[in-house]
């Protein structure tokens, strides 16, 4: 486990495990709810799921969209409050297709997220909302309650609803949320990916020995890479990293193979790249190449692999082999704690307070100073 003082992001980092199981058996617990309200939603012609939220929320989205449209066959895009806002006329649909609005939320009273939900009843003529949040008391949840024929939450355990500023728990529960919500499968069959992701996450926590030696290595920039839906845990963990140290530590994301074309040129000598390997061996052919050729860089770059076993031509200077299951759409999951836990060591490291990291205010735990500007009526039209 994390071996240092009690705060709330150490707590809520290390409870994940546990709070998955909760979220696991709640959601068997609603199922029957659940598939009364998405399953015809389903069934409906040119049904469009729109996966959103603002941060860490919208990408919970990123990572899901491609599981979300393999689970329902249905066209699933992932797009943040924070461009549908200022956009809704490029992403809502003018005809009567049927929109399932899919809002992420921890708190459930961010700015973009109201206006969000409130400008899709605007614009869509056929719309429905779930709405996976932490937090009974938010306007999110409240909205639901008001509107239960084309509205459906499904709300967190408390645990969920992180107390430290960075999303942890409530990112990582969002997540399995999904996942399960949208299987056509009985929930009960997916115990085995749960179980496993359970582990999976067990095993990360118990390297924090080697993970603290990493987090205080001397490096400037990180940048994680991953391909498919591990996309969004890299930027996920992208952004953990950069608000835990307050920016001192600036962070960069990519695909193994958009790496190539450009975003290489961030690394230097002071880089810490962490490659977060896909199961399929498909996928990790591209991968590996990747990570050969950086093994191969003269400035002889920090590297640290997630998921694969060991290999010596990539030569990272940490492994974790997370012993995945090539057909087990969950890995990605654990895979977020990897972010969560080197922004912690490294805030440490910084004489930051995990819990609070942003010295200036320029962060904070629900945004703040956000203006909402009504929609012209006739650029709608």
């Amino acid at each position: 486990m994390i071996n240092t003082e009690i705060n709330y992001t150490r707590t809520e980092i290390e409870g994940q495990p546990n709070l998955w199981r909760e979220v696991f058996n709640q959601i068997k617990t609603e199922e029957e709810a659940i598939k009364r309200f998405l399953t015809p939603l389903y069934e409906k012609e040119n049904l469009q799921i729109i996966l959103t939220g603002a941060g860490s929320s919208a990408f919970v989205g990123e990572a899901a969209q491609g599981l979300v449209q393999k689970n329902t066959g249905c066209l699933t895009r992932a797009i943040a409050t924070t461009d549908l806002v200022t956009h809704p006329e490029l992403f809502f649909p003018k005809n009567s297709s049927p929109v399932l609005l899919v809002s992420f939320a921890r708190s459930g009273n961010s700015p973009e997220s109201i206006e969000t939900v409130k400008l899709a009843d605007k614009f869509c003529k056929n719309i429905y909302h779930l709405i996976i949040t932490c937090n009974k008391e938010g306007e999110l949840f409240t909205y639901t309650r008001a509107n239960t024929k084309t509205a459906l939450a499904i709300l967190l355990p408390e645990k969920a609803n992180d107390k430290s500023l960075a999303m942890t728990g409530s990112f990582t529960s969002m997540l399995l949320s999904v996942l399960l919500a949208s299987s056509r499968k009985n929930v009960f069959t997916l115990t085995k990916q749960v179980n496993k992701i359970i582990i999976q996450a067990n095993y990360l926590l118990s390297h924090y020995t080697q993970l603290k030696k990493l987090a205080q290595l001397e490096y400037e920039r990180v940048v994680f890479l991953g391909s498919g839906p591990m996309l969004g845990i890299a930027r996920e963990c992208h952004l953990k990293l950069q608000e835990l140290t307050d920016g001192q530590i600036i962070c960069k994301h990519d695909s193994f193979l958009g790496f190539r074309h450009g975003p290489r040129a961030v690394t230097n000598e002071k880089t810490l790249v962490v490659y977060l390997f896909s199961s399929i061996d498909h996928v990790y052919g591209y991968e590996r190449d990747l990570a050969i050729s950086i093994a191969r860089d003269p400035r002889n770059l920090l590297t640290f692999s997630v998921g694969r076993k060991a290999d010596s031509d990539i030569n990272s200077y940490l492994n974790i082999d997370l012993e995945l299951d090539k057909n087990q759409d969950f890995n990605i999951i654990p895979a977020t704690i990897i972010g969560q836990i080197l922004g912690y060591y490294k805030s440490l490291q910084l004489g930051l307070n995990p819990d609070n990291p942003s010295v200036s205010g320029a962060i904070s735990r629900v945004v703040q100073g956000v203006k909402i500007y009504d929609y012209p009526e006739k650029q709608k039209k």
